[in-house]
């Protein structure tokens, strides 16, 4: 019998990173992978697994309504330890820095399962931006036996924290993969002609002033160019931004508040858009693939690969600034070149291959 890897997703994020994992190790064939599903968003995520035909096979259905990060982590850490006794993997994989990566890393480290960190060593060295991502990857690095890095970046972060060298493996971001698998199925974006703006705010540390701020100053942007520009903003379920994005921008000419999309609508939204305005994660790694520059509202990012090869940019969340940016390189042709980058820091879209291979060549060593 093949010895079972458990990987690990919670939120959408999540299910478009591991897809790739998930379909490499079945390939590979040295695994049993296992596709456990905490429902830390459960809706989103089904939605970004059903583009790569993947289902959970357990679901610990923990999604509440209005839920806090300490109630996600305490029920994972009291309902998957029972699970990992009965299904005994050989790892359990978990990616990035939301608390269902923080909790099943915890969870799998007390009762002696070795951990390995898809997307290991971020870093943004400010523990309350974005938060509370900073502390979870940083505790999710702890309890790891095995982390995978994106970028030599990150392999340094975690060589600066005392990681041992031959317990990391730089391996790019499967999100490339997810990508390039998603664009193979879709149709030509539109020639139009029509400027596109494509926004995702949702971090938990905009929530109030910061992001009413930002959606003032859409609504300036979308007031002054009615004629010539068209937003689309899938916004997110959380009340903290689809109350405000409703009230701010609810039925202005030209903007398009419309649910959260399944990730191939949602890439082609982003390839078809002339610019992305967001506070994602994501998005400031999938815009080099899709050669779709990112105007990032936050003031530091864990991502700094992106801002370095030019498809990103940190503005911030000064309304007066980001209207100034995004009219610039909307009507700009000359500035919308120029913010326009190079070279992808995040991959060949291999990535899950690499993961795949590292693991059955490490199976026999103790996880170590």
């Amino acid at each position: 019998m093949k010895p079972k890897v458990m990987v690990v997703v919670g939120t959408r994020p999540e299910a478009i990173k591991m897809a790739p994992v998930y379909r490499a190790l079945q390939a590979q064939g040295s695994f049993a992978p296992v596709l456990l599903s905490t429902s830390q968003h459960r809706e989103l995520l089904r939605q970004a697994l059903a583009p790569f035909a993947l289902e959970p096979e357990i679901d610990l259905q923990i999604m509440t309504e209005g839920q806090t990060p300490s109630q996600v982590a305490s029920q994972v850490l009291a309902l998957l330890p029972p699970i990992l006794e009965d299904v005994r993997p050989r790892w359990l994989l978990v990616q990035g820095d939301t608390t269902t990566a923080f909790a099943a890393a915890a969870a799998a480290f007390y009762c002696r399962v070795p951990v390995a960190h898809v997307e290991a060593g971020l870093r943004s060295f400010r523990m309350d931006a974005p938060f509370p991502e900073e502390f979870n990857r940083k505790a999710v690095a702890v309890a790891c036996s095995l982390h995978f890095a994106p970028t030599p970046r990150a392999q340094a972060n975690l060589l600066a924290e005392g990681v041992p060298a031959e317990t990391i493996a730089v391996v790019g971001n499967p999100v490339v993969d997810a990508v390039q698998w998603i664009l193979k199925t879709l149709p030509p974006p539109p020639q139009d002609g029509k400027k596109r703006l494509l926004v995702t705010l949702h971090r938990r540390e905009s929530f109030g002033p910061p992001l009413a701020g930002l959606l003032q100053a859409l609504r300036q942007l979308a007031a002054k160019h009615s004629s010539q520009l068209e937003i689309v903003y899938p916004v997110h379920p959380n009340p903290h931004v689809r109350q405000p994005a409703h009230q701010i921008l609810g039925g202005l000419p030209g903007v398009h508040l419309v649910p959260p999309m399944d990730y191939s609508d949602f890439l082609q939204a982003f390839r078809s858009s002339r610019v992305v305005l967001s506070d994602s994660g994501g998005v400031q790694e999938e815009a080099p693939t899709l050669r779709v520059p990112v105007l990032i509202a936050r003031e530091v990012t864990e991502r700094p690969e992106a801002v370095e090869s030019g498809w990103a940019h940190l503005v911030g969340t000064d309304p007066q600034k980001v209207f100034s940016q995004l009219e610039t390189l909307l009507f700009d042709d000359a500035a919308w070149q120029r913010a326009c980058g190079a070279a992808n820091p995040f991959g060949d879209g291999h990535t899950g291959e690499k993961i795949a291979e590292i693991l059955a060549q490490r199976s026999h060593g103790g996880g170590k």
